[in-house]
């Protein structure tokens, strides 16, 4: 029955594509503990059973693939790769290159203890840092023709050993990891709640407001009517946080020195906990006689002028500015806590809600509204591929080796490249927030397909023949980077316990790790650190898989 399946599926790429990423999903989906694999490694897996029994997907797939995944990186790290480094993100490049530096060294030395065959120390050093941007390098290296074959082995037969080294590490990378992760602050007797309490300044700003409602209230009592609107903001600010005052009908503008007069209508738009408190202290509440959707939107700004970034939530005071509120704020897809010292940075995206007018405004100062620019720009999406693959190309031969950055560097050049220019000028190179993600997504888990199919068929040869080896240097690979970052950036570089952890995992570029770390300190205050180093983790590891290949 199952080899019957087997040649139905050889006979239906599509099919046999699909099917995997399915399976990927429903094994990454899988929870024992607590722990789950994620997509990548379910894919994986799943693409190991299948091609032990000889399976391929097309090598024009995979390619594809590569070149979606590796381009989206560049085009999502574009807009803070480049401006990081203006401002605080040398500590970022800092810990990101501890990371890379001591995995290559203890890949390096683990290659030579073992006596590894080509290209299985490129796979340990991705496996073992759980890093796709390192195989992917690494595997692109070898097929361009970027690294001198040894003698007596095809590309074909590196690919395998890469692909092999990386599956057989890669479990034991992920959980490695994320138990050192969710351990380390205990065993140094730090605690990340505490630390991120403190960074937060007061509980209240620990969570993000979510729900956003509208509401009218008719001014009856005192103090609201005896004190001047400045003196209510500031006694009131809290619950003042975007407010409109109507008059016999009309909307009226208040200075700060002018009375709120008995009969008023406030209407304030704020998150849904607010009105638990003690807003009732306006008066009594007053039923709403429109369709509140009319009024009140959601936008998704992203942040590309000057004069919002390097600024904090406080300093813009966006609510009395735009009158508008704040729902999340994004930074490499992850969610920042929303308080009120966050310093926003270039390419950040913020959720915001209130009325149209006011969020044009706001979507002006800021940089523009995603909303705006719903549609791909499809002719510089192509053409950035096309360069990246164009630049690939280019090599120079210098004592005689051959220098070049290959299809891996020249992809994530384009992206680079474009990503930031696209958030100088909004309307060059559009590419939607959710459509970006997904891309990258996709083509990941495409290129893991053929990943999996041509570890298949080395996979139980190489696991016999050195796996126990290989497993305990894929930890050494996972562990030591971590502890002596942790040391560095702690001691060294003085970053905060809770923002160092979350650096960690980006410079691993492991979000499952995140997570981990997130739920430990109960705070999103970590991916503030994940956010600084995921785009320099992402340029450092995939230039270490050629690097490994080179000297290992």
């Amino acid at each position: 029955m199952f080899d019957v399946l087997i040649e139905f599926l050889r006979a239906q790429p599509v099919l046999l594509l699909f099917t995997l990423l399915f399976l990927g999903y429903v094994i990454g989906r899988i929870n024992v503990a607590g722990f789950t694999l994620g997509p990548v490694a379910g894919v994986l897996f799943a693409g190991i059973v299948f091609g032990h029994e000889g399976l391929r997907i097309s090598k024009a797939d995979q390619a594809l693939g590569f070149a979606l995944f590796i381009f989206s990186v560049g085009y999502q790290a574009g807009p803070r790769f480049f401006s990081a480094l203006k401002a605080d993100g040398f500590k970022y490049f800092a810990v990101s290159l501890v990371v890379a530096l001591c995995a290559v060294t203890v890949a390096f030395c683990a290659s030579r203890m073992l006596d590894m065959q080509p290209g299985v120390a490129a796979g340990l050093l991705a496996g073992g840092l759980t890093s796709s941007p390192t195989l992917a390098a690494a595997q692109d290296a070898v097929r361009d023709a970027s690294i001198t074959m040894p003698p007596g082995y095809l590309p074909d037969d590196i690919i395998g050993n890469i692909a092999s080294a990386y599956a057989i590490t890669y479990i034991f990378g992920l959980t490695g990891l994320i138990t050192l992760i969710r351990y380390l602050p205990r065993w140094l007797g730090i605690d990340l709640e505490a630390e991120c309490r403190a960074l937060e300044h007061s509980p209240s700003d620990r969570r993000n407001p979510i729900n956003i409602t509208t509401r009218r209230y008719r001014v009856e009592n005192a103090p609201f009517t005896d004190l001047p609107v400045k003196q209510l903001r500031e006694k009131y600010g809290s619950l003042l946080p975007v407010a409109t005052v109507l008059r016999n009908g009309k909307e009226l503008t208040l200075g700060s020195q002018d009375f709120l007069q008995h009969g008023d209508l406030l209407e304030l738009i704020a998150p849904r906990e607010l009105f638990s408190t003690d807003v009732q202290e306006i008066g009594p509440e007053v039923p709403l006689d429109w369709d509140i959707s009319e009024i009140q939107e959601t936008r998704t700004v992203v942040v590309t002028n000057a004069a919002a970034y390097g600024k904090t939530l406080f300093e813009l005071d966006i609510p009395k500015a735009f009158r508008a509120i704040v729902r999340k704020v994004l930074r490499q897809g992850v969610e920042l806590p929303h308080h009120a010292q966050l310093e926003l940075k270039k390419g950040d995206v913020l959720h915001v809600v209130g009325k149209k007018e006011n969020l044009v405004s706001l979507g002006k100062f800021m940089g523009h509204i995603e909303a705006d620019l719903r549609e791909t720009d499809m002719l510089t999406f192509a053409l950035g591929i096309s360069a990246g693959v164009l630049i690939g190309l280019v090599s120079f031969h210098i004592a005689g080796v051959e220098i070049g950055l290959g299809n891996a560097g020249g992809l994530l050049t384009a992206g680079l490249v474009i990503g930031y220019m696209h958030s100088v000028r909004p309307t060059f190179g559009r590419l939607p927030e959710a459509t970006g993600w997904w891309l990258m997504e996709f083509g990941l888990l495409l290129f893991m397909a053929g990943v999996g199919l041509q570890a298949g068929g080395s996979f139980i040869e190489t696991l016999a023949s050195s796996g126990p080896s290989l497993i305990v240097a894929g930890i050494a690979i996972t562990v030591v980077p971590i502890l002596v970052a942790y040391f560095i950036g702690a001691r060294v570089l003085k970053l905060n316990p809770a923002i160092l952890m979350g650096a960690l995992t980006g410079a691993m570029t492991s979000g499952a790790s995140l997570s981990v770390v997130t739920a430990e300190a109960k705070s999103a205050v970590p991916a503030i650190g994940y956010a600084g180093t995921y785009a320099f983790g992402n340029v450092l590891l995939m230039v270490a898989g050629p690097m490994m290949l080179l000297i290992g």
